[in-house]
């Protein structure tokens, strides 16, 4: 047996936790279990994980995950499904260093030899976004997402959507692809609406076009438009998907890997999705570790498309210089993510396939935790003082 030794956990910038579980027998296996706006309730769960898994050999993921997940008589949820999926890609690294192969190779072998990603531009504030789709087609990127609006009433001026329209058209004619995030922010009648008025100029999808709580509207905004419809960084498991592909509710599932308990469950999410017809986009605007555990999913599965990838995302952006990360800050080799023609080349290292700079870790998270409180999202207002969707 080779016991789980130690569990540690790194509060990081711009928003992520990092996990770090080393065994008896002398492994070391990265985890990250972010959940943006809520640090604080997810370190408190990883003292509970530390207190029951410490002294498991480490090679039981499965027996490990059904514990953490089923052994309690309150569960899932994100607090709980983000630090059991930091336990989780930890382990699965761990044992694909042990053995000297990727992921990938544990869960049935690969069906592709890259992975097709896209960047962000940003949205919120609509000035940017043709500049950073002209940057990002720079780097290498066939595909882009953008934010649809910025606050919006639940019954508002038509007029708001124009400009969503506007950018969309701009830079579809740079000859880019671009997913439009609606980020649940329009309610009903403002979503089919901006959903009919973007159908002419075909986006590569629409992503979460109202609130997960409602599986049934989305089912019939889908039925409106020919555009693929995606949603899924805000269900937690696979019984959380469920109605929404019983529904016919959705095209692409977005299962996030450091939200829905990890590499296991993103795995049988994708396998549930397959099913229905349902592609795999999994939702990442994340750090380097959660983004090489989705790499490991698509590498092997059939009905991946797409994968988000955090560089350069506005969330990144930081104050100061000296605790600013972005998606390559961590790694030892950042060309392992180097972007070629829209695509990554699958990773072919032990484990997740990337080396973290420890000591880089140990030496930021210190001076972030000391410096900085934990990142939370903004509360926004309309004209009238009510809140509205972020």
């Amino acid at each position: 047996m080779t016991l789980i030794q130690d569990l540690e956990i790194f509060r990081l910038p711009p928003r992520w936790l990092f996990v770090r579980i080393t065994t008896s027998d002398g492994l070391v296996g990265w985890g990250e279990g972010t959940l943006e706006g809520h640090t604080e309730a997810v370190e408190g769960a990883y003292q509970d994980l530390r207190e029951k898994f410490v002294g498991w050999d480490s090679n039981d993921i499965e027996d490990i995950w059904q514990v953490a997940y089923r052994a309690r008589f309150y569960r899932g949820g994100p607090v709980l499904m983000s630090a059991l999926a930091g336990l989780n890609i930890a382990l699965w690294d761990i044992k694909g260093k042990r053995l000297g192969v990727p992921v990938w190779q544990l869960l049935g072998g690969k069906v592709r030899d890259k992975i097709k990603v896209y960047g962000w531009i940003g949205g919120d504030k609509p000035s940017d976004v043709i500049e950073a789709a002209q940057r990002r087609k720079t780097q290498g990127f066939l595909a882009v997402k953008m934010n649809g609006t910025e606050s919006i009433g639940w019954i508002d001026s038509p007029s708001k959507l124009e400009d969503a329209v506007a950018r969309v058209k701009d830079v579809r004619a740079l000859g880019l692809d671009v997913g439009v995030d609606f980020h649940g922010r329009l309610h009903k009648g403002m979503a089919k609406q901006l959903a009919k008025l973007l159908e002419p100029h075909q986006p590569l999808f629409i992503e979460e076009p109202l609130l997960p709580t409602q599986p049934e509207e989305i089912a019939d905004l889908k039925n409106l438009v020919a555009t693929p419809i995606a949603l899924g960084e805000r269900l937690y498991s696979r019984a959380e998907f469920r109605p929404y592909f019983e529904r016919r509710a959705i095209d692409i599932a977005q299962p996030d890997v450091s939200h829905c308990g990890g590499i296991s469950e993103l795995y049988r999410i994708a396998a549930f999705a397959e099913t229905y017809d349902v592609a795999l986009a999994p939702h990442c605007p994340l750090g380097p570790i959660a983004f090489a555990a989705c790499m490991q999913i698509a590498t092997c599965t059939p009905n991946f498309v797409i994968q988000e990838m955090s560089w350069e995302i506005h969330y990144n952006a930081h104050l100061d210089s000296e605790v600013g990360a972005d998606l390559h800050t961590f790694l030892v080799d950042p060309n392992i993510f180097k972007v070629v023609d829209g695509y990554v080349n699958i990773l072919q290292g032990p484990g997740l396939g990337v080396e973290i700079n420890e000591a880089l870790v140990r030496q930021m998270s210190e001076r972030y935790v000391k410096q900085y409180p934990a990142w939370r999202n903004p509360v926004w207002r309309g004209e009238d003082g009510t809140v509205r969707e972020w």
